[in-house]
């Protein structure tokens, strides 16, 4: 199959972007305006189950069938788009390299030799991408380069430009997930310094994605399975409810900062459903400190600054007071449209969803 996106870090200046998720399909467009962006449309199609399983696209002509869906109710008249692949189906990894290569030796040795060493699989069944990142002294006292390595198999990257082809469109660039995240908050990860560490929590349907990241630059990502999903699905057993795909439910509810005792308040008796989605927190929690506690013991001299709730699940009500309680460490719920400086309806955009826009707008951001 012919490759038909440029590569993992490519360029374009065409405004579209589209995020497919397991529940939904979101597609954006962006303006230059003046010093800022302007928001032409943000358009959200929901996907039937079955569409995408495990993070994988396992029907992609009706993906393809929602994409175009999407873009004709955003009256988006579009040919080639930047979209992105989640960060379970990537390997990121950054990696120091003798800085006197020359550009040709130093492709050679990144997508050749170096990324084998990386790869949980074979290298020919990779794509694989690079950027340089800047130069530093090692202990040695020798001049490298740091390299950031980004690499997805092939029946992933496959997949994607087929579901893509079956719409009518061409993939421009094709990236991680998080380094769409990454774009859209970039003014906000500025504000820390080098020994400072911002940890994003992209809550989404039916994973995490964690990213530690250090001058606007992943140094870690850990995907864990738990989302949205798992909340419901906790919530509604505990309910005697069916359980559904629609966060509705969950956004209704504010979350607890305070631990729940049932013990001693009764809380748990008269709201067996909050308990439930407390209890399914209560393990994100214990994943993101093992990650956090893994990170800091392997880097010296580094602090965690602040965690940044993003996704679907990251704009839930008080979950940032939830995180500072039980991490002790500061949380906040990013807001990507404040981030932007977008002049939207509030009424249409309000708070509480507006952390699962994140992506989307990064990835708008990435082709204009």
């Amino acid at each position: 199959m012919v490759k038909s996106f440029n590569s993992l870090f490519g360029k374009s200046n065409k405004g579209v972007g589209i995020e497919l998720a397991p529940e939904r399909v979101n597609i954006v467009q962006l303006r230059k305006q003046r010093q800022g962006l302007k928001l032409e449309s943000l358009t959200s199609i929901a996907v039937p189950e079955g569409v995408v399983t495990d993070g994988q696209i396992t029907d992609p002509p009706a993906m393809a069938q929602l994409i175009q869906q999407g873009l004709a109710e955003s009256k988006i008249k579009a040919s080639r788009v930047a979209t992105g692949v989640p960060g379970r189906d990537a390997i990121v990894r950054l990696i120091p390299v003798p800085a006197e290569l020359d550009d040709k030796e130093l492709r050679e040795m990144v997508l050749n030799h170096e990324a084998g060493l990386y790869l949980p699989y074979p290298r020919e069944e990779a794509d694989v991408d690079y950027q340089k990142l800047g130069y530093f002294v090692d202990e040695d006292g020798i001049e490298k380069v740091q390299v950031l390595l980004v690499a997805t198999r092939k029946e992933v990257t496959d997949t994607y430009i087929s579901t893509f082809e079956q719409a009518g469109l061409q993939i421009d660039v094709l990236e991680i997930s998080s380094f769409a995240l990454i774009r859209t908050i970039r003014d906000q990860l500025r504000q820390f310094g080098p020994q400072e560490a911002a940890v994003l929590v992209d809550i989404e349907f039916d994973s995490t994605e964690i990213a530690i990241v250090i001058n606007g630059v992943p140094q870690f990502s850990r995907t864990v399975p738990i989302g949205t999903y798992q909340m419901q699905t906790a919530l509604a057993r505990a309910m005697s409810l069916p359980t559904s795909r629609d966060m509705e439910l969950l956004q209704g509810m504010t979350i607890p900062s305070t631990p729940i005792d049932g013990g001693k308040t009764g809380v748990t008796e008269i709201n067996p459903g909050m308990a439930a989605v407390v209890r399914v927190l209560g393990e994100l929690t214990d994943e993101l400190r093992r990650s956090i506690d893994f990170y800091l013991n392997q880097s010296e001299n580094l602090e965690v600054a602040q965690i940044l709730l993003a996704g679907p699940g990251g704009g839930l009500q008080q979950l940032d007071e939830f995180f500072t309680q039980r991490l002790s460490l500061p949380t906040i719920q990013i807001d990507p449209i404040g981030s932007l400086s977008l002049e939207v309806d509030q009424q249409k955009y309000p708070m509480l969803g507006r952390s699962g826009l994140a992506v989307v707008l990064g990835l708008g951001m990435r082709e204009v």
